[in-house]
């Protein structure tokens, strides 16, 4: 059985990794790259891997540059949720949390999904990123994307049919009431 302050220090781990992702969030939301990079070791690494590619940025001088230039535009949002921590030995932990991103500058809507396996470090007294590594699940394909691709589709087909346009366009009203 663990001792008091066993638990206690357990506790206090947890929460400080905890904290780690939440951090990392707010500091992009302020577009704080210095405070980012503060949150990993000194050679600490981030990983962004899609279907296409994979990319690792490793050390603060890397990691400083990349963040800079990833953030210029300020409207990224990301939130996290549901931080997992497997707390381990010697000052290692590991965790995994999923975000959900979304562009302030239209109206917070929805621009992806992806999740972060990390890997953790005691640093003196205070825990950090040795690496994150970051998995798009589903990124860029937004619901407004969409619906402007389908716009200049849609005025072709009622140039194209006058009638079948009408004809849509008295449908959707029936449709809308459908679904309510």
């Amino acid at each position: 059985m663990k001792t008091v302050e066993e638990t206690l220090t357990e506790l206090i781990d947890r929460e400080q990794i905890r904290d780690l992702p939440a951090r990392y969030c707010d500091c992009v939301w302020r577009g704080d790259v210095a405070g980012i990079v503060e949150l990993f070791a000194d050679d600490g690494s981030f990983t962004i891997k899609s279907r296409d590619h994979e990319t690792t940025t490793r050390g603060r001088e890397a990691l400083l540059k990349a963040y800079a230039e990833g953030l210029r535009n300020p409207t990224l949002c990301p939130y996290i949720h549901n931080h997992v921590v497997e707390l381990g030995y010697y000052g290692r932990a590991t965790g995994r949390c999923y975000v959900e991103m979304r562009n302030a500058s239209r109206r917070v809507e929805w621009i992806g999904t992806g999740h972060y396996l990390d890997e953790y470090v005691k640093v003196g007294e205070h825990w950090k990123f040795a690496s994150r590594h970051f998995t798009a699940v589903r990124f860029g394909s937004t619901p407004a994307k969409a619906a402007a691709l389908a716009k200049p589709a849609r005025k072709a087909a009622a140039k194209s049919s006058p009638a079948k346009a009408v004809a849509r366009k008295n449908a959707a009203p029936a449709r809308r009431k459908s679904r309510r």
